[in-house]
């Protein structure tokens, strides 16, 4: 128990994280933060292309420690038979592939699925792709933004008489990998439990994870024939809704998501003559009158500076926070207390920090154990510590380039 409650509830699964960028390699960091023993393999003297993306200081990539920790670093040729022959001994020992090329890659190679299956018929692969394993997409290169726009979410962001924006970060990449963790431990829960429990491959493509998310796009189509237009913020869903500026030129996010929240800011407005009014009284009402509702609350917000908003509506239950920076957020206190970041030590930047764990787990929670590995640091350690390769038998490899 002291093992688990150290490392986390993975402790004992091993996965090989053949994939490359963000989405899948964030589904097995967060596997990894839990405990699982995850082996990075990347090609040999260039390694996993994130390696190469901004922020940088100097030289050093300022994401990678984050993003790539709680791994181990193998660099491996998959072009060559050696480099396919130490990813099948590694298959036979370990429990999940996480990959992300595109269909039909390791087919090619001779280490796709059931290539890999005949090594170990309980592996769990989750392949990552832009537009799936089927479809006549299929083949497609696939990337987080145009995956995004393919999924709907890019249609409805922005003002109606601009072009559409994307997300200022890599959201769906993001999304995909809690995906990747949530579909290869609920794999795992099968195979392990199950009666008849067995091993399979599981395929998501970046635009699905977004797309589930919105199914209120389907319904409004389905049943009523609208198409959703793009807004520059939360509407038609509650009223009111958005971000409000305060007299000391805050900006806060406030959502009545439900007339019972809304009944609770009338009576901080000193508005409890809205809920008796026809025009107001519910939701629907409000929604059809959403720039009205809204412009009343903005002239009310700003006759308070933010703290006093905040602790105002606060008292009263509605829902309301700061839009803060990441400025703000490190110099906030619930972040502090909830241990949201964290500070690691990294070989050569010294202490750095970066995201905390979550979720928490009472018993067996998280750790960061290291931050992403330098390329190929655990060569040996893998080759003779796992599958016994000797120290000339490691040499040569390397003088082959294999490694």
């Amino acid at each position: 128990m002291e093992n688990k409650q150290k490392y986390g509830p993975l402790t004992g699964k091993r996965v090989l994280d053949l994939s490359t960028m963000i989405a899948a390699p964030f589904g097995a960091t967060l596997l990894g933060d839990f405990g699982a023993e995850v082996i990075k393999v990347e090609i040999p003297g260039k390694g996993d292309t994130l390696r190469g993306m901004g922020p940088f200081r100097e030289d050093e990539p300022l994401r990678w420690p984050a993003l790539a920790r709680n791994k181990k670093s193998l660099t491996l040729d998959l072009h060559k038979e050696e480099g396919k022959e130490i990813l099948r001994k590694l298959v036979r020992v370990s429990d999940v592939v996480i990959e992300n090329f595109r269909p039909g890659t390791l087919e090619k190679w001779g280490v796709g699925y059931e290539d890999l299956k005949k090594e170990n018929p309980n592996l769990i692969m989750t392949r990552v792709t832009g537009y799936g394993q089927t479809g006549p997409n299929a083949s497609k290169a696939g990337f987080g933004t145009p995956a995004t726009a393919y999924s709907g979410f890019t249609y409805l962001h922005g003002y109606t008489d601009r072009p559409p924006i994307s997300p200022s970060f890599s959201l769906t990449d993001y999304v995909t990998g809690i995906y990747v963790a949530f579909a290869t431990v609920t794999g795992l829960y099968h195979r392990d439990t199950a009666e008849q429990g067995e091993g399979q491959y599981i395929d998501i493509g970046l635009y699905e994870s977004m797309f589930r998310m919105m199914e209120f796009l389907i319904a409004e189509y389905d049943q009523k024939q609208i198409v959703k237009e793009r807004t520059p913020g939360l509407s038609g869903h509650s009223s009111p809704a958005g971000t409000f500026q305060t007299k000391d030129g805050h900006w806060m996010s406030l959502v009545t998501s439900s007339d019972r929240t809304f009944e609770r800011l009338a009576a901080a407005m000193g508005r409890e003559d809205m809920l008796e009014d026809e025009r107001y009284h519910n939701n629907a009402a409000r929604l059809s009158r959403f720039e009205e509702t809204n412009g009343i609350v903005a002239d009310w917000v700003k006759q308070f500076n933010r703290e006093e908003l905040q602790n105002l509506l606060d008292d009263y239950g509605v829902p309301i926070s700061p839009i803060y920076s990441i400025k703000d957020i490190f110099e906030d206190t619930h972040y502090k207390e909830r241990q949201n970041i964290i500070e690691v030590d990294h070989p050569r930047l010294g202490k750095i920090k970066m995201p905390g764990i979550i979720p928490k787990f009472s018993e067996t929670p998280g750790a960061v154990r290291n931050v992403g590995p330098d390329l190929g640091e655990n060569n040996e350690e893998i080759l003779s510590g796992i599958l016994d390769y000797n120290d000339e038998e490691i040499e040569i490899l390397r003088e082959n380039n294999v490694i």
